[in-house]
């Protein structure tokens, strides 16, 4: 079988200091740019990821053209200048020592969009986990499409319980093969990366082609008329889903020989076992913005059946103003209260003025929950045992179902590849 994860030509800076040059994914604290300014304090005038990608905060600012293409001038300045060393044809195993102790392992290469779809009811290899929003894709495309390198926060799961994959890696390394050893800034722990041999990269991929093999999938999960579903999206599902649009659109100008091995037919990723001790799944809340909460609630009271004293039902806690508490949906529409209660939203905000954002951690949501004109709510997460399962079965989750923990321990910009 062709396995859709290999091994890819990996940039990391030289002569830098490490720290200032990794920042957070993008995707994090979107609500509060005192964080962002911090990190630009931080960075100064030193080489930085910071440099290269594009925060969401201001994905809808007025001068995110402006943005974006500076962004392209310093790609194209950073690889000019011979920042980069380049590691030809490998995979990076790395130890991430996060802000709680805990060491969460992962294993860097590329997946082929060839094998992705985040269209629902697909098939494939490679699958979105929750629901992908269309109109998230084309802000994202513009930073992109015209981009000389990637850079990954997108984090693909493998449900690998006999922890095969990823975990024999410690072993196999030594310090000759480290290529990065630095602390985190902003409360994000420590990383070291090991550059991988080829011996080692083959035995991974028969590893993984066991997890791919259909009678082991069918015996696994119960069922016998699914495709395999050996990768699925952990975080940057719009990343990725960006990274799959620009390449079909590459596509329309290239013949089949051209666009096959062109390199925007991968995507750079971090491969990361679902079982994992250091990973955990956190739930993202929401907050809604510039809305009546009293009006919002009595809307939700419309639109289900909801109890504020203890029943059998779906929980959610709510916080505006200096008013909080517990409700209960006794007649939800899906199957997770995040579920139900993000289908009442996208109803309600088609109908009334407001914002949402999806907030992680449970003190900011309040924090901007009790701000005034706003509401919070706050939601258990999901078991991270069941997402395998419940993608294989159902299909993707709400969208912003689950996070893979606080924001401070998620993917940091690091490694790049040149995509064009």
């Amino acid at each position: 079988m062709n396995i859709p994860f290999k091994s890819a030509n990996i940039l990391l800076p030289k002569n830098v200091d490490m720290t200032k040059w990794s920042v957070v994914a993008c995707d994090q604290y979107t609500s509060e740019p005192e964080y962002w300014k911090e990190v630009n304090d931080v960075v100064g005038d030193s080489p930085s990821t910071l440099r290269l990608t594009l925060p969401e905060i201001y994905l809808e600012s007025d001068n995110v053209n402006e943005r974006i293409s500076e962004i392209n001038n310093t790609m194209e300045e950073y690889v000019n200048n011979d920042l980069f060393v380049e590691y030809k044809d490998t995979m990076i195993y790395l130890q991430r020592t996060q802000n709680d102790g805990k060491i969460r392992e992962g294993l860097i290469g590329v997946v082929d969009l060839e094998d992705y779809s985040f269209e629902k009811g697909s098939q494939t290899l490679i699958r979105a986990t929750e629901k992908t929003v269309i109109e998230r894709i084309p802000p994202r495309v513009k930073v992109r499409e015209n981009a000389l390198l990637e850079l990954p926060h997108i984090m693909i799961l493998i449900d690998d319980d006999k922890k095969d994959v990823i975990e024999p890696l410690s072993r196999l390394v030594s310090e000759n093969d480290k290529v990065y050893d630095f602390d985190l800034m902003q409360k994000g722990g420590h990383v070291k990366g090991y550059k991988l041999n080829k011996d080692i990269i083959d035995n991974i991929n028969e590893k993984l082609e066991l997890l791919a093999d259909q009678n082991n999938f069918n015996k696994k999960y119960g069922v016998s008329d699914k495709g395999v579903l050996l990768f699925a999206m952990g975080d940057g599902n719009h990343s990725l889903a960006t990274a799959k649009t620009c390449y079909e659109n590459l596509k329309k100008t290239m013949s089949e020989e051209e666009y096959l091995n062109h390199p925007s037919r991968y995507a750079l990723v971090e491969l990361v076992n679902l079982h994992s001790e250091a990973l955990l799944f956190e739930p993202i809340n929401r907050v809604v913005f510039n809305v009546n909460p009293e009006h919002l609630l009595e809307e939700l009271s419309k639109y289900y059946d909801v109890s504020y004293t203890e029943c059998d039902g779906q929980k959610l806690y709510y916080v505006y103003k200096e008013k909080e508490g517990y409700l209960w949906i006794k007649n939800p529409k899906t199957n997770i209260a995040i579920g139900s209660l993000q289908l009442f939203l996208d109803d309600y905000l088609k109908k009334n003025d407001g914002k949402i954002d999806y907030i992680h951690g449970d003190e900011v949501t309040k924090n901007l929950g009790k701000k005034d004109g706003n509401i919070g709510f706050v939601v258990d997460a999901m078991s991270k045992n069941e997402l395998f399962r419940t993608v294989i079965l159902d299909g993707a989750l709400p969208r912003k179902t689950f996070s893979m923990g606080h924001s401070y321990d998620k993917r940091y910009y690091l490694e790049s590849r040149k995509i064009k």
